[in-house]
């Protein structure tokens, strides 16, 4: 007999697939899925609305099976972290961010979507850790519904989600569309399109493929408004640059209607990409793109060689795009005290690429930040 399938690997398609190919109609994927993500059934006796030989059935062909918590942490800000264990043994980082405005609720869950990330974006904890592989569909869908279990305890669910947190998505791509699906689904948590969003640090061919296959939303990573500085921080610039990449988003936001616009994240580092020169750059670069730009204070990490710039620098980079006509937000940092701000996640990594050995030695050896970034770029070419 075969290994059970995870319900949670399977988004609406895949679940009916599965389900007509064993002999059974394909709307008893819907009741299956109201049962499970509605009423948090998972005991396949008290599906009353299947028949005896189905329910038979899924007992033995179907399973449950959720990331291991084996660390939870609450910021003095209420910002939650958990570390979960994954069937590879490594370990990913999952943040929620609970925010109260005028009676309304928003809860947003940053997910991960790889173990490591293979990018090593030069200002990022995550991408020092190495790289050891993707999560599954289940894998990712597991950290919404251990979020939603502790949130239930007052009445409240995830409202946003992100792939914000450990891997870049798009290397991920067939999970992350198939965990979008469900995010999204109203026989599932039933999340409107624009509160779900896919960040990227520009993997064109994939933003592309995106086109046609899923309407969540899409953030870019760019951090910086011109080639020759954003190779440096973020190497994956040049095999894509600037220009291609956001050709290929403005192509993506107008599939989804003259409505939508995409987020630009930029990272604000004292000294490299945060004069008042880049920022009319960046604006000049954006003139003719729908979007709203978020601008991210660094939040340090040991060894980085990066210092957050003061807030009046900061401000002033915000007046500058403001006053160019953007939609400019200034994200406020959340959970440093538990390592859960932006740039910080690091798990447990079993890393397969000597990434971590090599960044250790650069630090042991004194380096600065500038030679460490030279020796990775080399070593990434």
């Amino acid at each position: 007999m075969s290994e059970p399938i995870n319900f949670y690997d399977l988004n609406q398609n895949g679940l009916t697939e599965f389900v007509v190919a064993a002999g059974h109609q394909k709307f008893r994927a819907k009741q299956l899925m109201k049962w499970v993500y509605h009423q948090g059934i998972t005991e396949f006796s008290a599906m009353t609305d299947l028949s005896l030989a189905m329910r038979a059935w899924l007992a033995e062909s179907v399973c449950f099976d959720l990331p291991e918590v084996v660390h939870h942490a609450v910021s003095k800000d209420g910002t939650a972290k958990w570390v979960v264990r994954l069937a590879s043994g490594n370990c990913v980082e999952t943040v929620l961010i609970p925010e109260k405005s005028e009676g309304r609720v928003r809860n947003t869950l940053c997910v991960s979507s790889q173990v490591g990330c293979m990018l090593d974006c030069t200002f990022c904890s995550t991408g020092k850790q190495g790289f050891n592989g993707n999560l599954s569909t289940a894998e990712i869908i597991g950290q919404v519904l251990i979020a939603n279990q502790m949130l239930a305890e007052r009445n409240e669910a995830v409202t946003n989600i992100v792939f914000m947190g450990m891997g870049e998505p798009l290397l991920n791509y067939e999970a992350v569309m198939a965990a979008a699906d469900l995010m999204m689904d109203d026989f599932a948590f039933g999340l409107s399109k624009r509160r779900v969003t896919v960040s990227t640090a520009g993997l064109v061919p994939a933003i592309h493929e995106m086109m046609g296959r899923t309407d969540m939303s899409l953030a870019v990573s760019l951090h910086a408004p011109n080639d020759e500085l954003r190779n440096g921080l973020v190497p994956l610039n040049r095999k894509y640059p600037i220009k291609e990449l956001i050709r290929v988003c403005s192509d993506y936001i107008e599939s989804l209607g003259e409505r939508r616009s995409m987020t630009i994240e930029y990272t604000l580092m004292d000294g490299v990409n945060d004069k008042l020169s880049h920022a009319h750059e960046l604006a000049e670069l954006l003139a003719n793109v729908r979007c709203k730009i978020n601008l991210i204070p660094f939040n340090p990490f040991p060894g980085s060689g990066f210092k957050r710039p003061s807030m009046n620098r900061v401000r002033a980079f915000q007046t500058v795009l403001m006053q160019r006509g953007f939609a400019t937000m200034l994200r406020t940092t959340r959970g440093d005290d538990i390592d859960a701000a932006c740039g910080q996640l690091v798990g447990q990594v079993q890393d397969r690429t000597q990434r971590q050995a090599r960044y250790r030695e650069h630090l042991k050896a004194g380096r600065t930040a500038a030679q460490t970034r030279r020796i990775a770029a080399k070593e990434l070419a």
